[in-house]
């Protein structure tokens, strides 16, 4: 008889990884998804459905009134264990990390208190706009738009360096 590869042990740690790789890539972006990574702990769950029926399949016992060559051929194979445990430890070093990651070390993060709070006045300041000119908060509250003076203002941060 010829045996076919276990494909699910592989197939579940591959899912653990992209379930891993997915919240910081894909549902960071989103607050229903960020601050609860639910749909990440649903591709876990996924993964880890797909490595448990492959390591029942790699370590499957023999039952009652299968005592065939084939049978005892899969219990003496000790390959395809082997793979599969590894997958398996694997899979739970990347739930692991990413249970530690999102709801343990985030925690570790400073608080933002001291920043400005929705409606409240930002404190002065002087910064260089997109075309390299300086530009002060209350030159920006004081020039008029359209003839009027401004009600408020919307101030955009851009990370990084283009």
């Amino acid at each position: 008889m010829i045996r076919r590869f276990n494909w699910k042990p592989l197939l579940g740690f591959l899912m653990s990884v992209i379930a891993f790789a997915s919240y910081p890539l894909v549902f960071v972006r989103w607050p229903v998804t960020r601050d609860f990574p639910w749909a990440n702990l649903v591709l876990f769950g996924m993964a880890a459905a797909l490595v448990g029926a492959g390591v029942r399949r790699a370590w499957g016992t023999e039952r009652s009134g299968e005592a065939d060559a084939s049978a005892k051929a899969r219990l003496s194979s000790k390959g395809p264990k082997i793979l599969s445990a590894v997958f398996a430890g694997l899979s739970g070093l990347v739930l692991a990390f990413f249970l530690f990651t999102v709801f343990v070390s985030s925690r570790w993060l400073p608080g933002s208190s001291g920043a400005p709070q929705v409606g409240q006045t930002a404190p002065d300041f002087n910064l260089a706009d997109t075309a390299g000119n300086s530009v002060s908060l209350g030159q920006l509250l004081s020039n008029p738009i359209n003839g009027k003076a401004p009600r408020g203002l919307l101030l955009v941060f851009y990370r990084g360096y283009w």
